[in-house]
Order: C-alpha cells, then structure tokens, then sequence
C-alpha cells in the first residue's frame, strides 16, 4: 500500500476468550505466529506480529482473550496482559461472533470506552451464519454502541474480509517511520515461539484433559552441526494429569513431539532434535513465583 508519508502503528486485536484473535493475526500476517485451537484461553500473552507492505507497518499485538479472572493467579495475568496494551496502542480491533453478544463482550466493550482509543469491530465467522439477512441487524446492533469507527464482517479462518479489514488498519495508522526491518514478523524469541507450539500441540492433542493446567519451559537451546538440540519441561500440577500427557507406553508424549518438532523445524528450517520432560509442579497457576519463573511476569 503506497502512500506519501510512512505510516506505522500498534494495532492491538482485543475480545473475549475464544472468539479468533490469534487465527485473525495469523492469517493477516499469511503465517503460523501464533498459536490456536478451540479451548478458550490458549493465548496466555501478548505476541507482536509485524505487517509491513511498502510505506505502511502495522504492529499487531495479539491479547489474551479478557474475561472475569476469578482467584487464579494465572487468570488473573492474563487478564492484567491483555487490558496493559489498551492505552498503549494506535488502534483497537474488537473480535466479536456475528450472532452472539455475551457479559464478556460488553466487558471488552466496557474497557475499550475506558480507554478512549479509537476501535474497529471485527465480526467474526460470518461463515457459519447460513441465513445472512441476519447479519444487517447484528450490525446495526454494534452501532448503537457508538464506540466503532467501522464495523467490518470476517471470516478469519476462511480469509473473507481480511482485505478489507487491511486496508482500514492501514489507512488508519498514524504517519511516523517503521519500527521493524521490512522482513521481521514478531519480536518473539525463537525459544518462546518453540516454548507455544508444544503446548499447542499439547492443547490440540489433550485439550479435554488437560485445558489449562500445562506450561512449557524450554530449558536448552543448543545450535550444532546437524541441526538444534532442544529440551523443553512440560509442567502439570498433578501426577494424574503427567500420566495423561505420557500417555500409555509414552505414546501420547511422543505424538505431541512428533507433531511438534515438525513445525519447529519449519520455523527454524533446519533438523530438530527435540526431548520432552514432563514434571509436577503442585499449584503453579496459583503460584506468583512460579509463574514469574515460567515467563509469566
């Protein structure tokens, strides 16, 4: 997109847990960043994902889905992550689902208003809406909300819309010059990246048993000849659950690092030797200390 003067701004996708944002800036970005799946609050923090096209940057920050936190320290962070980047930002993008408006999006629309940045809502799925008549009065129902610049109708998944969705973030970026190189799509460190897309797979392959009481450390990182060495610790919270992760014969744990080391190695382009440790670490969501050690801080 050419214009006259650069332009380049923080444009943080914000909404309730599980509604796409992270699918959204992967298929912006036209690459895997991020990782998904169907449990709600697999985003635990903040990722930046850079869109550079010609004299236009737009920093995407990827947001934990914001929701009520309850007493668990985890939540609690993830929670805090999310609404730190509200008045940080240039500009909002608000995911909602085309037919649903639950307490949680009118608490995201409450912290938008609070801030007082300008916000672009995003409605999401409108390909699972098999009457579209529909869809006219879910918007006019955003607008009476008079909170949205626009309001533009998506699918992520499918890449409806996204076009169009671009253009707007784009046009609406102030003029400043670029903060990252043309060719850099995050600021995230190779470990952290490794770190997420074991417990996407972890998330993917025991999401029943396991949703939410999983974190991964990534203890060694080594470049050799042949390729990268790495050990990562899973942590659970209880000996039941590191038996459900292992798996009967280990089978389990290898398919999430078969399933793993392969899109490492996309990522790293190049060979990948990866080892897996699982550990129990009792009440690590609730541990302010433990969190901190594990990147949560």
């Amino acid at each position: 997109m050419k214009t006259e003067q650069p332009r380049c701004g923080y444009v943080a996708l914000v909404g309730r847990p599980n509604v796409g944002k992270s699918t959204l800036m992967n298929h912006l970005l036209k690459q895997k960043l991020a990782i998904t799946s169907r449990k709600p609050q697999t985003t635990r923090r903040t990722m930046l994902g850079v869109d550079t096209d010609a004299d236009c940057q737009a920093i995407y920050v990827d947001t934990p889905g914001i929701h009520e936190p309850g007493d668990r320290e985890i939540n609690k962070f993830m929670v805090k992550e999310a609404i730190s980047v509200l008045q940080d930002v240039d500009l909002l993008v608000l995911l909602v689902e085309h037919n649903r408006w639950t307490a949680e999006d009118q608490l995201v629309a409450d912290r938008i208003s609070a801030a007082g940045v300008p916000c672009i809502a995003v409605m999401n799925k409108v390909d699972q809406l098999k009457d579209k008549t529909l869809l006219l009065p879910a918007i006019q129902k955003l607008q009476k909300l008079d909170l949205f610049k626009e309001i533009i109708p998506i699918s992520a998944l499918r890449g409806d819309g996204l076009d169009s969705l671009r253009a707007e973030i784009f046009k609406r970026l102030p003029e400043a010059p670029h903060v990252f190189p043309p060719d850099q799509i995050t600021d995230q460190s190779e470990r952290r990246l490794v770190a997420e897309i074991v417990r996407e797979k972890i998330m993917r392959r025991l999401g029943d048993e396991i949703p939410h009481r999983c974190a991964v450390v990534v203890e060694g990182f080594h470049q050799g000849d042949k390729g990268v060495d790495i050990d990562a610790d899973i942590y659970v919270e209880r000996s039941g659950q590191k038996r459900i992760v292992i798996g009967k014969g280990g089978e389990k744990l290898r398919q999430i690092g078969e399933e793993a080391r392969h899109d490492i190695e996309t990522l790293l382009d190049q060979k990948v030797m990866l080892r897996l440790w699982v550990k129990v670490k009792s009440g690590w969501t609730n541990d302010p200390m433990t969190l901190k050690r594990m990147g949560y801080d």
